[in-house]
């Protein structure tokens, strides 16, 4: 049986949400400056989110802002890692994610 987990690295839930291929290119993005934590850079892939936390992304060219809504417990299926955020720059309606993007 799995326990709710309140914090989750950062590196780990852009993987677990689908923003990301892979953990590595996860944690690349963040030491490269391409995400922030609640407006503040952020530069260590170790750095905990959880729910209410929200995230600026700069993926594949294309910034994102996201509300994060569940830290989760697995990297599952699209639809369940879209119930992980909230995409607040799409009305608050939650969509599934697009394809991860592999170029920072």
């Amino acid at each position: 049986m799995t326990e709710a987990v309140d914090r989750i690295r950062i590196d780990k839930w852009l993987w677990q949400a689908r923003f990301c291929k892979t953990r590595a290119l996860a944690a690349e993005a963040v030491s490269g400056g391409k995400v922030r934590l609640n407006g503040a850079r952020l530069e260590k892939p170790g750095r905990a989110v959880g729910a209410g936390d929200v995230l600026t992304l700069t993926i594949g060219g294309r910034m994102r802002l996201i509300r994060v809504l569940d830290c989760g417990t697995r990297r599952g299926p699209a639809f369940e890692a879209a119930t992980l955020y909230l995409d607040l720059e799409a009305g608050g309606v939650p969509q599934a994610p697009e394809a991860p993007e592999q170029t920072f």
